[in-house]
């Protein structure tokens, strides 16, 4: 992947980690089940980690 194509990547992962996190917010304020949803949060923090270093490594 190309320096550009792992930063829109990333980029994608943060607004969807943004959104979940208003989800799970939102599901917290009216008592619902957050489980998924923080599945889903800790599966982008490790996408994004792994983004965050492919793009480390492909600008050395």
């Amino acid at each position: 992947m190309t320096v550009k194509e792992l930063e829109d990547e990333l980029n994608l992962l943060k607004s969807d980690y943004v959104r979940i996190q208003g989800d799970v917010d939102k599901l917290e304020s009216v008592g619902g089940n957050v489980r998924p949803a923080t599945r889903q949060l800790r599966h982008l923090e490790d996408e994004i980690s792994r983004v965050r270093q492919q793009l480390k490594e492909s600008k050395q």
